[in-house]
């Protein structure tokens, strides 16, 4: 039986060998050094040294001493027995048949190894337990594996795997009813009964009040734009908000926070007052501000799609309409002047020089040489036209589509007093002046006369003075307010962007600043920062080191372009790349291609997954969102069913059965119950690490070296988180999904942002929030990612930047030394980069980065904070001059290494790889993402990047079986071809139709290899 959260494999599995140990591990935990030979050697016999030695090392390995020795793996016996010089490993079969023996030497290992008990330590344990049950809320599983690990730390022999497992469920158990309990004691009687009110169902009503309050807005509308505010409105008058949880950990709040969002209502009624109190509490909380970023990016959507864009095109539109109007009016008033220029100016030969008199001399004469070819009531018109049709000469070319965009005031009126009273808006120094003439708006509206006084004409830039100011129909004195209206949101739209313009009351929208580490917090953690990111508390010895690199660097490279066939420099200086030419496939390595293909093992996905669960344990991460450790008989297969469902794309119908886990219930159940993207996070790290364990991945990389790029998806419903792009998304809305691989091709995380905004904005982000594996050193990106700045955090932060760099002739080189004579460079090198700008900001750029590397702020809120209007703040110009060190140091090295760029060129096609895959996966409704909200499509998404990371570990492992196969059958396998294969096949997986969920017994492990040559003749 299962011993409570653990299953039977799992229990079985517990402190024992579960197979063989990897050399590796044999070299680690099982090397005899002298002071083991010295115990060993004083035993009498063989079979009792190895005995001996077995339990000395194995004790080490798995932490605590074997019920019986002699079942340790052979080549556990063979590795110790040949260290010891003992010629037949199976003399171990004779130790311990005489009673005692085998305990008492386990007792002599224990007293002079220093192991503990497990009793004079549970206490211990327990605290240690608690507090991070406590802190944490982690699930049964990984406390339970924690909890081995400290004991294993502390050299506590562990304790029988029920009894560890009882100690970690009742810790657990105490935590949480602790922390409900605390939550509960937060609350006054008024506020539990409106909290409890939430989960009734209101008479005439279809879903409960919770229900209908976490379900953020769809469309992108003012009326919507409207019902948004109220939503967030509502939900800050219950008043959770100022409810001090500051004592509970971040992280359980927001545990309890998701599974109220995403739990059922009537779920959440079945619990008892106090967790069922605590879950609203959380719940309300979180949806106080999350109520305020949906309204938010509402607003941000709304302005940017359905009033500016909408009012340029309109504006280009009626362009468009009325051009053939002016085309003909300006033909003729061209035409009229030029008979006036010919009639009356003196002509002059350039040949003779002699001068000719205008041909008319009386206004009536040229009169009438006009009208010979237009008429004057032509003229007339075409000259009322033109005025009518083109701007005043003193316009700009923005005044046009603002005059359009005034014409849409109902699409704002009905939120905008709403707005300021609902989201507590704040701004800095620069974003003051809009927020006062925000707030003043609701005053203005509907009344029939404003005058300039009472509002901010400061705020009035180009064609905003004309149009509000002076618009044609205001009587003398007053002002267009519709006109100040939109005037003042434009400057507001940007100003949140940059996050000049902020909202206390949220979390997405508000103040980065605010976030940042700062005062003792920053000088408790900047020694850590300083360290873990190898960086100097004074700059000056630091960008004296990064200066003579820079100019060691150029010296180096220019000394090499002579024979440097690779780069040329046009006649203004500008470097230019030669084509990097494909690398040649040999023979070789075509012929290992196709018989490995050729031996994959055919299966349908779901088998697949099914398969790589069994190897990995990875569907153990899907846990309950309502903290119950029992779990469903055969809740594995109700998962591979899920995320067959969810990554294809294809909805429940192709996965249903006749079986109990594939009936439509138990879909629906635990589709709500288990799968999240915290869950597909667990799973995915489990995952990434199995696969780095492959030596065929191995053979790829080091998994040192990492992309990152987006993946797009049209959105076809009506989505706040989706965006117009019609390169990529037609006439829809769209996502991109920014995701991340390393060089043994396994996918670190991702994430879901809207429409396609430059990647660069993103990448540090996706980068520090990886699912799992190594920490990547150096990043390949395309030239979307690229930016000064981000240059400069990705320096600071660690990483090794090398994005690709497309447009490389208008890139501007840099130097530090402007005296210095780089020879090929030298024009090239046309920047110059200022250390004393970068050491005047050196603490803020550590105080900026420490609070990006410490996970205090989002590095895209910092971005946005460090430029305004398209142009970087002093502190965000220093940071670029601090990137463009490096900047330079990659394109000198792109120049003078084709291996370097060829190694970025093969990340970036192992990324593309990956998505031609996914996108086969990704089939069902013709690829596109019907997702409404951004959980939704954060989860689908997560799920997708599971499957990816599946049978990638699927196809790797049994490649790395047939590699290993064909050598042994005597194929020529060269070290260089296994490197260049690909995991991205996909011929053997069966992604269409209805599916297998019968997972063959595997005695092996695997299943067998198919034959190459039959599979050829098939």
């Amino acid at each position: 039986m299962a011993v409570e959260f653990l299953s039977d494999q799992q229990a079985a599995q517990y402190a024992a060998f579960n197979g063989a140990p990897s050399r590796a591990e044999l070299e680690r935990y099982f090397f005899l050094d002298d002071s083991d030979l010295e115990k060993v050697q004083a035993k009498r016999r063989a079979h009792n040294r190895l005995g001996f030695a077995v339990q000395l090392t194995s004790v080490r390995y798995l932490g605590r001493f074997m019920p019986d020795p002699r079942q340790v793996p052979a080549e556990v016996a063979e590795y110790l027995a040949e260290q010891l010089g003992i010629a037949d490993a199976s003399c171990l079969k004779e130790y311990g048949e005489r009673d005692g023996t085998a305990r008492t030497h386990a007792g002599e290992i224990q007293e002079a190894g220093g192991w503990r008990d497990f009793a004079e330590v549970r206490d211990e344990l327990s605290e240690w337990l608690d507090a991070r049950a406590w802190t944490t809320g982690d699930g049964p599983k990984s406390l339970f594996d924690a909890a081995g690990g400290w004991l294993r730390e502390r050299r506590v022999l562990l304790p029988g795997a029920s009894r560890l497992a009882r100690l970690v469920g009742t810790v657990r158990e105490a935590a949480n009813n602790r922390l409900w309990d605390t939550l509960y004691g937060l609350l006054s009687t008024g506020q539990r009964a409106v909290l409890d009110s939430l989960l009734s169902v209101p008479p005439g009503a279809r879903v409960s009040e919770l229900d209908r309050l976490r379900r953020g807005p769809i469309r992108i509308s003012g009326p919507q734009m409207k019902w948004a505010l109220q939503r967030a409105e509502e939900i800050t008058a219950f008043g959770m908000g100022e409810v001090d949880v500051s004592a509970i950990p971040p992280r359980r709040l927001a545990e309890l926070s998701r599974y109220g969002v995403d739990g059922k209502a009537s779920l959440l009624r079945r619990h008892g007052d106090s967790r069922r109190l605590a879950t609203l509490l959380a719940t309300t909380v979180y949806l106080t501000s999350r109520a305020v970023d949906d309204a938010l990016d509402l607003l941000e959507v709304l302005i940017a799609t359905k009033l500016l864009a909408r009012a340029e095109r309109e504006t280009a539109k009626e362009k468009l309409k009325t051009l053939p109007r002016v085309e003909r009016a300006s033909a003729k008033l061209a035409t009229a002047f030029q008979i006036v220029f010919d009639t009356t100016s003196e002509q002059v030969d350039t040949d003779t020089g002699e001068i000719t008199p205008p041909e008319v001399e009386t206004l009536e004469a040229m009169w009438a040489r006009i009208e010979q070819v237009v008429p004057r009531h032509e003229l007339a018109a075409a000259i009322a036209a033109l005025f009518e049709l083109t701007p005043p000469l003193d316009s700009d070319v923005d005044e046009a589509w603002r005059a359009q965009l005034v014409t849409r005031f109902g699409t704002v009126r009905p939120f905008l007093k709403l707005l300021v009273t609902v989201v507590d808006f704040d701004a800095t120094p620069e974003g003051v002046p809009v927020l006062k003439a925000l707030n003043s708006l609701p005053d203005l509206m509907g009344r029939k006369k404003v005058s300039p006084a009472e509002i901010d004409t400061g705020l009035l830039t180009g064609s905003w003075r004309r149009l509000v100011l002076s618009a044609p129909h205001l009587e003398p004195g007053t002002v267009d307010w519709k006109a100040y209206t939109f005037c003042v949101l434009e400057q507001l739209h940007r100003m949140l962007r940059s996050k000049q313009v902020f909202a206390k009351n949220s979390s997405k929208w508000g103040d980065p600043r605010a976030k940042l580490l700062d005062g003792d917090a920053w000088e408790q953690a900047k020694p850590t920062v300083l360290a873990s990111l190898n960086l100097p508390g004074d700059a000056g010895e630091h960008l004296v080191a990064r200066a003579a690199l820079l100019d060691g660097t150029y010296r180096e490279v220019a000394a090499r372009v002579p024979v440097n066939s690779q780069i040329v420099f046009d006649d203004d200086g500008r470097l230019h790349f030669a084509a990097l030419e494909p690398e040649p496939e040999p023979a070789s390595l075509r012929q290992l291609r196709e018989a490995v293909e050729a031996m994959l093992p055919r299966v349908d996905l779901p088998e697949a997954l099914l398969e790589v669960f069994s190897w990995t344990g990875a569907d153990q991460a899907f846990t309950s969102v309502t903290g119950g450790e029992a779990r469903l008989k055969d809740l594995h297969v109700t998962i591979a069913a899920l995320l067959v469902a969810h990554s294809c794309n294809v909805g429940y119908t192709p996965v249903i059965g006749a079986a109990d886990a594939l009936k439509y219930g138990r879909l629906s159940h635990v589709d709500q119950t288990y799968l999240r993207l915290a869950t597909y996070r667990a799973a995915n790290a489990t995952l990434i690490d199995y696969q780095a364990s492959i030596p065929l991945a191995q053979a790829w990389g080091g998994g040192l070296v990492a992309s990152v790029d987006g993946m797009r998806f049209v959105v076809p419903v009506p989505s706040v988180y989706a965006r117009p792009n019609p390169k990529y998304f037609g006439r829809r809305g769209g996502a991109t999904w920014l995701n991340m691989i390393n060089d043994q091709a396994a996918g670190l995380g991702g994430k879901v942002v809207a429409g396609t905004p430059r990647d660069s904005l993103y990448v540090l982000d996706v980068l520090y929030d990886r699912d799992g594996g190594k920490r990547p050193e150096m990043i390949v990106t395309d030239t979307a990612s690229y930016s000064d700045i981000v240059f400069g955090l990705l320096t600071l932060a660690g990483f090794a930047y090398a994005p690709q760099l497309a447009d490389l002739p208008d890139q501007k080189m840099w130097r530090i030394d402007r005296s210095a004579d780089y020879g090929a460079f030298q024009d090239a090198a046309r920047g110059r980069i200022d250390l004393a700008r970068i050491e005047r900001h050196w603490e803020d750029i550590l105080r900026i980065i420490g609070s990006i590397h410490t996970g205090a702020v989002r590095a895209y809120d910092v971005i946005r904070m460090l430029s305004r209007d398209g142009r970087p703040t002093p502190l965000g110009d220093a940071i670029a001059h601090y990137g463009r060190i490096s900047k330079t140091l990659h394109i000198l090295r792109l120049a003078d290494e084709p291996g370097y760029r060829r190694q970025i060129k093969s990340q970036a096609n192992l990324q593309e790889g990956r998505h031609a895959l996914a996108r086969k996966i990704f089939h069902g409704r013709q690829g596109q993402l019907y997702q409404r909200y951004q959980d939704g499509m954060e989860d689908q998404i997560g799920a997708l990047g599971l499957v990816l990371n599946a049978l990638v570990l699927f196809t790797t492992r049994y490649m790395d079986a047939a590699v290993n196969q064909l050598r042994a059958d005597g194929f020529d396998v060269r070290d260089e071809d296994v490197a260049r294969l690909s995991p991205f096949v996909r011929h053997h997986i069966n992604m269409l139709g209805r599916y297998s969920f019968q997972l063959p017994d595997l005695p092996g492990g695997l299943r067998p290899l198919r034959d190459p040559d039959a599979a050829e003749e098939a």
